[in-house]
């Protein structure tokens, strides 16, 4: 492994794909894969030269950060590779939450070659809402469906009530949805992320959870 290997491991799904986001648009760094613990986190795995990945953990651990996601980060030049055999996981299913523990990018995120699907979605803004709690993240997602025209494209579970929905739209549209969702939660359940990214990046689109519906 030629490469360096940028870890940031956060609590909740949330932060971490902002921070996906803002990683990849500050560095040329690429995903490698995310997993997920039994304990309410996901670990983002890039890779790249390490003034890269260097760079992009710092601008993903302050975004992490200032989500509330207690990231924890580090950066292995050239890993060994007798340690790859555990770094990089093979694809994990787990029963409990019948959900994929680790996320394979669904396409390669530095392929220059025409994505049509890619193109569109990359036109418009993903909005999450995250809480601890399926009432409230229901309830949330019905009343941000009911303000603005968006779709709804996935959910993600980590255990321990940890739930989110993602939707997407143009941004006044996922804005709008994502401030009217949030103010649902409070009576329900617990907040956890609620978010816009706007133009989200080649791999945040990558490890999407399969579409709903």
């Amino acid at each position: 492994m030629s490469q360096a290997l940028g870890m940031l491991e956060t609590t909740g799904f949330t932060p971490a794909i902002v921070a996906l986001d803002r990683m990849e648009k500050s560095a040329p760094v690429r995903v490698l894969q995310a997993e997920i613990n039994d304990f309410l986190g996901v670990i983002i795995k890039i890779l790249g030269p390490i003034d890269a990945v260097e760079t992009a953990l710092e601008i993903g651990f302050e975004w992490a950060e200032r989500m509330g996601g207690k990231p924890v980060c580090h950066c292995i030049n050239r890993p060994d590779e007798r340690a790859w055999q555990v770094i990089e996981s093979p694809p994990e299913f787990n029963p409990l939450i019948q959900q994929d523990v680790v996320s394979f990018p669904s396409f390669d995120p530095v392929d220059s070659s025409p994505n049509e699907e890619l193109t569109v979605i990359q036109s418009d803004a993903l909005g999450f809402i995250e809480t601890q709690g399926f009432t409230a993240v229901f309830e949330a997602i019905d009343t941000a469906c009911k303000a603005a025209n968006v779709e709804v494209i996935g959910k993600e579970k980590l255990g321990g009530g940890y739930v989110t929905v993602i939707i997407r739209g143009d941004v006044a549209a996922v804005r709008a949805a994502i401030d009217a969702g949030r103010d649902k939660v409070d009576s329900l359940g617990t907040l956890i992320a609620a978010h816009v990214i706007s133009k989200p990046s080649p791999s945040v689109l990558s490890l999407l959870p399969q579409t709903v519906g």
